[in-house]
């Protein structure tokens, strides 16, 4: 099943990010747990799910951030000390929006990197079918006629 179509709202949020790490050089954007994120360095930093930002900030003030308005966990459970999501009305103005990036940055360096992505074995996906070249996936913009 193809994948929803992202809101305008999530669009514009995205494109915001993006344009607030336009000078970096270190920025790789992919998909994560369903929220388009930015990783810098090879960290995740920030992430976009709807119109909430996740950021990644210090394990050691999670209790500092956890009691700011307009942000939870993103495990309430505690596994992911230092991850939340801010909601819309809390990255709603230029200081507020200034604030969470500049907090994911500067703890972007100190952060563990993001182990990479494991690649799937054969036992787990089935080989390719036959009309489909070893090792490329089908996408829905292919023409399923050879």
């Amino acid at each position: 099943m193809p994948a929803r179509p992202l809101s305008d709202e999530t669009l514009h949020l995205i494109d915001a990010v993006r344009t607030a790490l336009a000078q970096r050089n270190d920025v790789e954007e992919r998909t994560l747990f369903g929220s388009y994120c930015f990783f810098v360095n090879g960290k995740l930093c920030v992430g976009v799910k709807g119109d909430e930002l996740l950021v990644r900030l210090p394990p050691g003030r999670h209790a500092e951030f956890q009691e700011m308005q307009a942000t939870r966990e993103l495990s309430p459970e505690g596994k992911m000390q230092g991850y939340f999501w801010v909601e819309p009305n809390g990255y709603a103005t230029r200081a507020q929006w200034n604030f969470w990036l500049h907090e994911a940055l500067a703890y972007n360096p100190q952060a563990k990197a993001t182990p990479p992505r494991k690649r799937a074995t054969a036992a787990t996906h089935p080989s390719p079918t036959p009309s489909t070249p070893k090792g490329k996936r089908h996408s829905i913009f292919d023409d399923d006629n050879p």
